[in-house]
């Protein structure tokens, strides 16, 4: 049977989690989002069987398909970059994490207005200025924080960003802190902005620390996937 330890995984890493929260002091609360990219729908069950009930997954095509093989409620997340022709997608989601160009939330609002309530969305921002991510520049925040309040279809939930794979802790924290700044440019504006999407295997603790209210973990739950 797989992910037969999954239940020892998840309770680690709460733990950890738990531990993290006390040592940033924050005070916040902290969602777990299952990774399942790569994974099956079993993943998903799985998940959902020990008290995980939010999967996040990077591409569309793969995670509506997982999404008709699925028979439990999970909140689905999509956490990787969309295509603005594959907007109408955002539909089947809780949460959009990547919302990374104002072209990209021009699609979504779009989206939402058709539909008639908004579409849920974070704005993924750059911190560090990585050629390889997308995402908004810090200095570009302000002004894209108030040209999205007058897009009706979309609601702006707070902030995504992605720490540099291998970074040290004082890069680590400069990612976090500046996704921090980014969130408080969007509420001063006028946004709902509670959310920081920050974190993965590699990083969460730090991220938690630093206040991320959403870390995003697959192998640290699913292990290393086999080729």
């Amino acid at each position: 049977m797989p992910f037969l330890d999954l239940a020892v995984r998840v309770a680690e890493v709460r733990d950890r989690i738990r531990a993290a929260q006390t040592r940033g002091g924050h005070r916040q609360e902290v969602t777990l989002i299952a990774v399942t990219k790569t994974h099956g729908a079993d993943a998903v069950r799985a998940a959902w069987d020990v008290g995980v009930h939010d999967c996040g997954e990077n591409r569309v095509q793969e995670a509506t398909a997982k999404m008709a093989e699925t028979d439990v409620p999970v909140r689905w997340h999509l956490i990787g970059h969309l295509q603005r022709n594959k907007a109408s997608a955002l539909g089947g989601f809780a949460l959009f994490h990547a919302l990374d160009s104002s072209r990209l939330a021009d699609a979504a609002s779009a989206v939402g207005v058709a539909r008639g309530h908004a579409v849920d969305a974070l704005l993924q921002v750059n911190v560090l200025g990585e050629t390889s991510k997308g995402g908004f520049a810090l200095d570009d925040v302000r002004a894209e924080a108030e040209r999205l309040t007058t897009l009706a279809g979309v609601r702006i939930r707070g902030v995504m960003t992605m720490a540099p794979l291998g970074a040290d802790e004082r890069a680590l924290r400069g990612a976090f802190a500046g996704a921090r700044e980014a969130r408080q440019v969007l509420r001063d504006v006028g946004h709902p902005a509670d959310e920081l999407s920050m974190g993965m295997s590699n990083d969460y603790e730090v991220a938690v620390e630093e206040g991320s209210t959403m870390v995003r973990l697959g192998t640290a739950l699913f292990g290393v996937r086999d080729a």
